[in-house]
């Protein structure tokens, strides 16, 4: 999963552009907060899941790391 994570944040938000995968994406804006709206439309899409508004926060959106961990928990459900 996790590879499917950063491969999306890295081919749809970031041009390409490689970052590590505990990387702060919003902080160190990275990632703005249209792209967070983005990369939720794309994970909804890849992992037909739907993703509240309350769970759209840094503790989840922070870094592929953090990504990959609140994913397992929604798709295990």
């Amino acid at each position: 999963m996790r590879d499917k994570v950063r491969s999306l944040v890295i081919e749809n938000l970031l041009n390409g552009k490689e970052v590590a995968d505990d990387q702060d994406l919003l902080i160190s804006g990275i990632i703005d907060s249209l792209g967070v709206m983005r990369l939720v439309r794309l994970l909804e899409a890849e992992f037909d899941i739907k993703i509240p508004a309350e769970d759209v926060v840094i503790e989840h959106f922070g870094s592929i790391d953090m990504l990959t961990a609140y994913l397992e928990t929604r798709i295990s459900i």
